[in-house]
């Protein structure tokens, strides 16, 4: 460009201009090669590489070599030019140190994310052997609660479920023994011989009877306890019409099924249905009905099943498991703050240390001193540097009185 500009002046006037223009005239030409450069064609990683650890360097340098050619032609205006010119090799000097550091963060840059994926793979890897740790040794894990759990005191479950096992077991057995009777009523007062609901209904009844005979016996061991005679006699009576209506409705029905001899006697009868009352009952209840029974009155009633329990599911109430989540979240929050903090510097800081040159490089030329001292060590003395420039003024120069 600058040689058509000289050959369209006249023949007299070309040699000056030639040697007026000897130190630009080259910086065109550098740098439309090193453009050139950058738009051959060629391999996708090649140019990749090229824009990453080139393209910012080779723009520092023309810049340098544009502000250096034209500081020359400011050289015989200026005073102080001893410390013009070592201002100028200094820009160069921190202009090769920006190139380096740029070129050092770039592999800095690299290294970082592939320690980020690798750790990040890594910590994949150890989620998902966990689960699946957890998902083959949580059937493990919950039988050997479970069993550590019948061993240790609080609710007795095993006490709890053989009861409810054995009032199913005797409702079934007391439903066999009455549906004929109670299938031949019903027949008759309905009129119908449709029997498909009698079975179900009439097992519901037996089985709630036979729970509150449970829990009878353990509301008159209560009474006996508060050691109150108008409340003991009270339950006493309830005790004695459950005995008989037990015995004569339920009880009887068995004795007959199973010993037919003694139903020939109605004083036998019943003798042995009162027999096998007080003698099922009382096993079953040693066994396992005294510890199984008050759990399950206080699951009707909706209380704390033993006082460990209660104090134990206080104890769960109280504590807020959803803080100790929130905090978690809050700490994965505050290191991806940090840390996208760091990766920003990581990136911005070798780019501002080759912006930091080329402004410095064009400062001097224009105000003959740097506006910033290279290299930064953090993002953060870029705007304390550009703050403190700021607020610098030239002072003016005195007037010389005549």
């Amino acid at each position: 460009m600058i040689d058509r500009i000289i050959g369209k002046l006249p023949e007299a006037w070309r040699g000056p201009a030639e040697l007026v223009a000897a130190p630009i005239a080259w910086v065109p030409v550098l740098q439309q090669t090193l453009m050139s450069f950058f738009f051959d064609a060629q391999p996708g990683w090649m140019a990749a590489l090229k824009y990453v650890f080139l393209l910012f360097p080779v723009l520092l340098g023309v810049v340098a070599v544009w502000s250096t050619g034209l500081s020359v032609y400011t050289l015989p205006f200026r005073s102080s030019r001893t410390r013009f010119v070592s201002l100028v090799l200094l820009a160069w000097w921190d202009a090769a140190l920006a190139v380096w550091l740029y070129w050092v963060g770039m592999v800095r840059v690299a290294g970082v994310v592939l320690g980020w994926i690798l750790g990040i793979a890594r910590l994949a890897v150890r989620l998902v052997m966990g689960f699946l740790r957890d998902v083959v040794g949580t059937p493990v894990a919950m039988s050997s609660m479970l069993m550590r759990g019948y061993f240790k005191p609080g609710v007795p479950w095993l006490a709890f479920v053989m009861l409810l096992l054995w009032c199913a077991f005797e409702a079934a057995v007391l439903t066999y023994t009455l549906e004929p009777r109670i299938t031949t009523l019903m027949n008759d007062l309905s009129g119908s011989d449709d029997s498909r609901f009698t079975i179900p209904i009439l097992y519901a009844m037996v089985l709630t009877l036979v729970i509150a005979s449970f829990a009878c016996v353990q509301v008159l061991i209560n009474a006996v306890r508060t050691k109150d005679p108008r409340f003991i006699a009270q339950i006493i009576g309830i005790e004695l019409f459950t005995i008989f209506f037990e015995v004569m409705f339920l009880y009887r029905g068995v004795v007959e099924v199973t010993m037919p001899w003694i139903a020939r006697g109605n004083g036998a009868l019943v003798g042995a249905a009162v027999t096998g009352w007080i003698g099922v009952r009382g096993l079953t209840w040693f066994l396992f009905g005294q510890y199984g029974t008050p759990p399950l009155l206080a699951i009707l009633a909706r209380r704390p099943l033993t006082d460990l329990e209660a104090s134990n599911s206080s104890s769960m109430r109280s504590e807020s498991f959803w803080r100790l989540a929130m905090d978690d979240f809050r700490r994965d929050l505050d290191w991806l703050h940090i840390k996208s903090d760091e990766m920003l510097e990581l990136l911005a800081l070798p780019v501002v240390h080759l912006l930091g040159a080329a402004l410095n490089f064009a400062m001097i030329l224009t105000a003959s001193r740097p506006v910033f001292n290279l290299p930064f060590r953090s993002l953060k003395e870029v705007t304390e540097s550009r703050d403190m420039e700021t607020t610098m003024h030239l002072e003016p120069r005195k007037q010389v009185s005549l």
